[in-house]
């Protein structure tokens, strides 16, 4: 190899060495700022008693005073020090669990710390007396709830009392003064850190609700538009192909209504996928009596009554839709009687056939299956109930209701043009 080559093979490697510490560089900053993120979108561990420990040191001059032997009857001063600190870790140690924190061993082994405190500070005094700002720490850290406030003044109190007794009004008012404090802001912070916890929890099993929820919506979308426009799709090829080697044009009809069927179900399921489909009732009974009569299924539709308002029309178009669908598929029926009526309080729609009244069962879903379930949910969710079963002189029947909306229209004329009053219009073919 000559000097070049090697000069030019040491120039390759040291650019490859540059490139691969600057991809480790990059590497290792996003992997920070990942766990930076993931750091501040959590919180972490719940706090447990280690984080009160800490402030056992305010014992320790208490425990100096022992091993120098400067308290009488070291070994009465040891016991009582060795005693308090295992109360106080209990008791802190447990006021993290709401149900061992309201336990009665918890209250017991509290007032015990009390009963000790008073003793240690009355017999000692000086460094003794600063366990009393322990113990207004445990009873901060251990009751919660609206008697803490009148609690930890009483605490006070009693401890400013206690200390006055030992060391005069200055020993008294900053020991009184710090209990009243450590037991107030530690319940404070406490609670508060609780509360964050728990407004958390409630905003993940809302989010985790509101996804089971819109999971729950496009499924049955999905299921009511494909199950209704592949039925019509199934029906009018069927008509095709009868009626091809007939009559080419009818048959070239019914391919047109199935291109039709299509392209209108891409824009529904678009739609629904979005969330912002809003049935029409109208569109849903011309669908009905083109699917109806590919069938060979005389379609009857009457409406009276007054105007429906936009949501009640959108929920009766699915009625129509998935009962139409199931007299299409399972009936085998040859006459299908659909009746809008509207009142000024309540809508009413009725799908009567003349079928066989076979009803349709799905393994833990009852009569008419997912369909009817999923439509019996939505209109129990608008304060309305359906209905759907075999008729009492044959035939299968489904019958939903909904309440109108306040700001529905007046009561209008539903005759057709030329009938009398009360006769009804009839929107068959």
């Amino acid at each position: 190899m000559t000097w070049a080559e090697r000069l030019r093979a040491r120039r390759g490697a040291r650019t490859e060495c540059e490139a691969d510490h600057g991809r480790s560089t990059a590497a290792g900053r996003a992997a920070g700022r990942k766990r930076a993120f993931a750091e501040a979108g959590h919180p972490g561990p719940p706090p447990t008693g280690f984080a009160l420990l800490p402030w056992l040191l305010l014992g320790l001059g208490s425990l100096s005073n022992v091993l120098q032997g400067r308290t009488p009857n070291p070994w009465i001063g040891g016991l009582g020090l060795l005693t308090f600190n295992s109360l106080y870790i209990y008791v802190t140690f447990r006021s993290f669990d709401r149900a061992k924190r309201e336990a009665v061993s918890t209250r017991v082994a509290l007032a015990l710390m009390g009963l000790l405190t008073t003793g240690l500070a009355l017999g000692y005094g000086g460094d003794w007396l600063t366990f009393f700002p322990l113990l207004g720490l445990a009873t901060g850290a251990s009751l919660r709830g609206p008697w803490l406030g009148r609690t930890g003044l009483l605490l006070a109190l009693y401890a400013g009392a206690v200390s006055y007794l030992r060391g005069g009004w200055g020993d008294a008012s900053g020991i009184g003064y710090a209990t009243f404090i450590s037991s107030m802001v530690t319940a404070a912070i406490l609670s508060l850190s609780e509360a964050v916890r728990e407004l958390r929890d409630a905003r993940e099993e809302l989010a985790r609700r509101a996804v089971e929820k819109e999971r729950l919506r496009f499924s049955r979308d999905l299921h009511d538009l494909l199950g209704h426009t592949l039925s019509v799709i199934v029906v009018k090829s069927e008509a095709a192909r009868r009626l091809a080697p007939r009559d080419m044009d009818a048959a070239l009809g019914q391919i047109t209504d199935i291109e039709s069927v299509g392209r209108q179900a891409l824009t529904e399921i678009r739609e629904a996928v979005t969330g912002y489909r809003e049935g029409s009732l109208a569109t849903e009974l011309t669908r009905a009596r083109s699917a109806l009569a590919a069938a060979s299924v005389e379609p009857v539709v009457r409406q009276s009554g007054t105007p429906l308002d936009p949501q009640t029309e959108a929920l009766l178009g699915w009625v129509v839709r998935e009962a139409v669908t199931n007299v299409v598929r399972h009936s085998d029926a040859s006459r299908c009687e659909i009746t809008v009526e509207g009142t000024v309080e309540r809508a009413r729609l009725t799908v009567a056939d003349n079928g066989t009244g076979r009803t349709v069962r799905t393994p833990g879903e009852g009569i008419g299956g997912t369909g009817l379930k999923g439509l019996t949910e939505r209109l129990a969710a608008a304060g309305g109930s359906l209905t759907a079963g075999p008729a009492p002189r044959g035939g299968f029947t489904v019958a939903a209701e909904l309440p109108m909306a306040a700001e529905s229209l007046q009561p209008v004329a539903a005759t057709a043009p030329g009938a009398g009053p009360g006769v009804r219009r009839n929107l068959s073919p």
